[in-house]
């Protein structure tokens, strides 16, 4: 059986995700909302994305954090674990817990997990506003995936921009 995840995003209307190793937004709400979602699980994620973390956030706190490199004789905290490709990762993950892992980022390693088939969900938060950046989210395929909810959050007094959560599920 093929282990899989769920991927969880944040994504400008023109797919930019980020810019210079950083996000381009502050939104609470999407901030709780990933909080809520990945509270005890792993997170997979790529080591610019690790490295893109404030350093007092490192490693995520109450989720098993799980940095694909290349390069597996890095040398990060001590509670994070190193694996060479987002398949072992999510066997690591297995291992770690039964609950399914959570595909943090970034750009290449969401590619990669929705070019082989690792990802059953994605927890989208759509930001309806373009912006400037260098890391860009893959074209969501509306012929292999279904949006199965969503729910719209204007902008307000804490949130500069309009934006939506959104699952989708995979078409099987």
């Amino acid at each position: 059986m093929k282990l899989r995840g769920h991927i969880i995003a944040a994504v400008a209307e023109n797919s930019v995700i980020g810019k210079n190793n950083d996000l381009i937004w502050y939104l609470p709400a999407d901030l709780a909302f990933f909080k809520e979602k990945t509270r005890g699980c792993s997170v997979i994620m790529g080591r610019r994305n690790y490295d893109s973390i404030p350093e007092r956030y490192r490693p995520l706190p109450g989720r098993k954090n799980i940095v694909v490199s290349r390069t597996t004789d890095l040398h990060l905290h001590p509670d994070v674990l190193i694996a060479a490709s987002i398949e072992q990762a999510l066997e690591l993950a297995s291992k770690e817990s039964t609950e399914i892992p959570f595909i943090i980022g970034g750009g290449q390693v969401y590619q990669y997990a929705l070019d082989h088939d690792l990802v059953d969900k994605m927890y989208i938060t759509h930001i309806h506003q373009s912006f400037e950046g260098d890391t860009f989210f893959p074209i969501i395929d509306s012929e292999k995936w279904s949006k199965t909810w969503e729910e719209y959050h204007p902008k307000d007094h804490h949130h500069q921009f309009d934006f939506t959560f959104t699952l989708y599920e995979k078409k099987r």
